[in-house]
């Protein structure tokens, strides 16, 4: 949680932020990047820091903080650090949040075309290139990582 100089670590500040949300203050917003491979990170987008806790990983013999996020439409404005919501992307490909919900649910949380449950990706029906929209959930849907790289920007 702690730094032997006694300055909180990363860890240590998202446990805090957590832990004063559980007591009535506002969630914290944290960017949230998956790692690919080494150098090759992907943005996930904005989530809420809503709960925090530590478990024995009895494997390697060590305390692990664990973290709960809820998505979010909200963005962080870098600039002077305001919460914005996501107001106006219609001029970019990024998908929002509520619309990724909508469709996972109406989809089953499945590929469209073979049925997979397996590294699902969002995919444009109309590709984004093509003038497609990010916005609605009529053109979007999921396919597993074969059948959207097989579609690549066609429009099926």
């Amino acid at each position: 949680m702690t730094l032997p100089s006694g300055k909180l670590t990363q860890n240590g500040k998202f446990f805090q932020a957590a832990e004063a949300f559980k007591k009535g203050g506002l969630p914290e917003l944290v960017k949230v990047y998956e790692k690919i491979k080494d150098g090759i990170w992907v943005y996930n987008g904005v989530f809420e820091l809503i709960d925090a806790w530590v478990e024995e990983s009895t494997l390697e013999n060590r305390k692990v903080f664990k973290f709960k996020l809820n998505v979010t439409d909200k963005s962080i404005n870098q600039k002077n650090k305001r919460v914005e919501e996501l107001k106006d992307i219609s001029h970019n490909r990024m998908i929002p949040t509520s619309v990724k919900l909508e469709v996972w649910k109406r989809d089953n949380g499945k590929c469209t075309q073979c049925g997979s449950d397996d590294n699902l990706h969002f995919d444009h029906i109309l590709p984004f290139s093509k003038g497609g929209t990010s916005l609605r959930s009529d053109n979007i849907r999921l396919l597993c990582a074969r059948h959207n790289l097989q579609k690549s920007s066609h429009i099926i």
